[in-house]
């Protein structure tokens, strides 16, 4: 039996329903380690933190309320095929926000303070 892993995510602003086009990016880890060389080979790695987001491009429909994205604590959820579930807490949209009209879409990046992935 085949297992479905790829595929429909669904994103929440606010617990309000936002239709997406493609795919929808979350962080997995809460760091990212970088190598560390010297003249005698890797001397190690240094650690940085990730500022927790959710990425995802939205289709602009009549009934898109770009006010109610611009808030400062929202709650984004991202569900994906393989069913995790990623909870962004006191989120914003990260720079600008804007309009592709050629394809009825909208790229959103929602940074917040916290970041969760429930598997």
């Amino acid at each position: 039996m085949g297992k479905k892993f790829a595929g429909t995510c669904y994103i929440k602003a606010n617990g309000a329903q936002l239709s997406v086009e493609g795919s929808v990016e979350i962080p997995l880890l809460k760091t990212t380690k970088e190598k560390k060389v010297g003249s005698t080979g890797v001397a190690g790695y240094s650690e940085t933190n990730i500022a927790p987001y959710v990425k995802c491009t939205a289709f602009l429909e009549p009934d898109f309320d770009i006010d109610a994205l611009s808030g400062n604590d929202m709650t984004i959820t991202a569900e994906l095929a393989n069913g995790w579930v990623y909870t962004l807490n006191g989120a914003w949209l990260e720079g600008e926000v804007v309009a592709n009209s050629s394809d009825g879409t909208v790229s959103l990046e929602f940074t917040g303070l916290d970041g969760h992935l429930q598997r």
